[in-house]
């Protein structure tokens, strides 16, 4: 993508931040946050960043292209607040693509779930039939309706991205996130620290862990081919936790076990894998980042 004028919402958070970094090398990008999962300090300097909610607050729309990103980004979220949950990622939603609309826009690039899947070992195809478990999966199901509804009536280009397992760690955009970050970034900073992480059950729940680096530019992707429709962005492959943990202390050199735990959740989700098959015959994307390369990169900034 060159030359375009790009809002990126949610653009101060975790994975806003590498995409709007990643195209302002080349276009003019807006950052828009209201700060509850990001920092505009994980941008860089040539992003304009606008702090403002994509619910109550005024912010430019009259771009391009609009990566949707914005929202209460896990189940947690959502089940202590349901109604600021909705608003957030469906009303939100609305009025960010409703507002960019009418300034001409016709392109839309949006962040779905993989959440909705559910548990499974094979690898979860787009066109499988999905069910809201949370209401955090409901806001996203919401938001692959009101997707359909633009693309057939107002004939916008709009591509959801059901993401799974991204991580980048600490050393990267992620720590701003906190007790929200991926468990990859969580675990790798309790262990550099001498830390045992705390693991569901046994262990041996499996994740489809897919770098920051490989879903930006399958946002950007999505946005040069103009996609409709709904996409898996993952790598279809899966490791358990405990394959993760001992390749965190392999990288660091360490010899920490993890603590076994509980789980404190109903409908846990214990296994994911995406089908990325579609949009790779879209657009061409592939994974670039092995999850053994990705979890060097995580541990790297401790070494």
């Amino acid at each position: 993508m060159q030359d375009k004028r790009v809002l990126v919402t949610g653009g101060a958070g975790f994975i806003g931040s590498n995409l709007a970094n990643r195209l302002a090398s080349d276009n003019d990008v807006i950052a828009v946050d209201d700060g509850y999962l990001g920092t505009p300090e994980n941008l860089d300097d040539d992003v304009e960043f606008v702090e403002a909610s994509v619910v109550d607050g005024e912010f430019p729309v009259d771009v391009d292209v609009v990566f949707h990103l914005a929202a209460l980004s896990s189940r947690n979220m959502h089940e202590s607040d349901p109604q600021r949950g909705c608003r957030v990622n469906v009303e939100g939603f609305v009025n960010t693509v409703e507002r960019a609309r009418k300034e001409g826009c016709e392109t839309v690039v949006y962040a779905s779930t993989s959440s909705i899947y559910g548990s499974r070992t094979e690898p979860s195809p787009v066109d499988m039939e999905v069910e809201a478990r949370t209401a955090y999966e409901a806001s996203k199901l919401a938001r692959e309706r009101y997707a359909e509804y633009y693309a057939n009536h107002h004939d916008m280009a709009m591509a959801g991205l059901r993401f799974f397992s991204v991580y980048q760690g600490f050393g990267g955009n992620e720590e701003h996130k906190g007790e929200y970050a991926n468990t990859i970034a969580q675990f790798a900073d309790k262990i550099a620290n001498g830390e045992s992480p705390e693991l569901f059950g046994d262990g041996t729940q499996t994740r489809d862990f897919t770098h920051v680096s490989d879903v930006a530019r399958a946002c950007e992707l999505a946005a040069d081919h103009e996609l409709t429709g709904v996409y898996n962005v993952g790598t279809q492959e899966a490791y358990s936790f405990n394959e993760m943990v001992a390749m965190i202390n392999d990288a660091l050199g360490t010899d920490i076990d993890p603590e076994y735990i509980e789980c404190p959740f109903d409908g846990y989700v214990h296994d994911t894998m995406a089908d990325y098959s579609q949009f790779h015959e879209a657009t061409g994307w592939e994974p670039e980042i092995s999850f053994e390369e990705g979890v060097e990169l995580v541990c790297e900034p401790y070494e």
